[in-house]
């Protein structure tokens, strides 16, 4: 189904858009995927994809309009220079409500991965977390490494599964509640930061859900 392009940031170079949870990025058997989507909607040939997101998480993504600058901000991505903020809903069952996951990944079956204890090329996670409702906590996550289902599979090995993740042992939801929320990075010498709320999804709306992201923005 085509999906309304919604633009949070417009520039000569890239643009910033928010893709919705459930959406392919790349085409599929389904259809065209959401960047070719956006690209139809835009009515531009001229969009290069900078990164993606998973099919179920929702949140921020930058395409270039030329391919200088899609290798120029591919290249922050791979160096780090690029913050990225998710956030993300599980049970309060970590012992820990802040921390570092730390790990090498390796590919287990059904498409899904394991986190190791080895360190020879890990991936790495930093998280906070707030109290949302009881039993349920938000979580601002943050990777500092770029891997397939980094951030899912470093929930579960804090015991603590994403909602709604049943690939990695997460309880049955409304959706994936895993929103890339944050982005922040230097582009030619310019300072760029945006954050969108996550609009879908009953655990991401609702008073207990704003006074859990205003912790986490006062906790830093």
């Amino acid at each position: 189904m085509p999906v309304m392009v919604d633009v949070i940031g417009e520039y000569s170079d890239f643009l910033v858009v928010h893709k919705p949870a459930g959406c392919d990025f790349h085409d599929s058997d389904a259809g065209p995927g959401f960047f070719n989507q956006v690209k139809a909607g835009l009515a531009s040939d001229n969009l290069w994809p900078v990164h993606r997101l998973d099919k179920p998480t929702s949140g921020l993504l930058i395409m270039a309009k030329t391919k200088a600058c899609a290798a120029a901000l591919g290249e922050g991505f791979a160096q780090g220079t690029i913050h990225k903020q998710y956030l993300a809903v599980a049970a309060n069952t970590v012992k820990k409500k802040q921390g570092k996951v730390v790990g090498d990944m390796v590919r287990a079956r059904r498409g899904i991965w394991r986190l190791q204890r080895t360190q020879i090329n890990p991936a790495i996670m930093q998280f906070t977390s707030a109290s949302l409702i009881p039993g349920w906590r938000l979580f601002s996550l943050i990777p500092r490494t770029g891997r397939t289902h980094q951030l899912r599979v470093a929930m579960k090995s804090l015991g603590a599964p994403i909602l709604g993740d049943t690939a990695y042992s997460g309880s049955s939801a409304d959706r994936l509640y895993l929103h890339a929320y944050g982005l922040a990075f230097q582009y030619q010498g310019e300072d760029h930061q945006w954050r969108i709320i996550p609009n879908t999804g009953e655990a991401y709306s609702g008073p207990a859900f704003s006074a859990a992201l205003s912790a986490l923005a006062a906790s830093g």
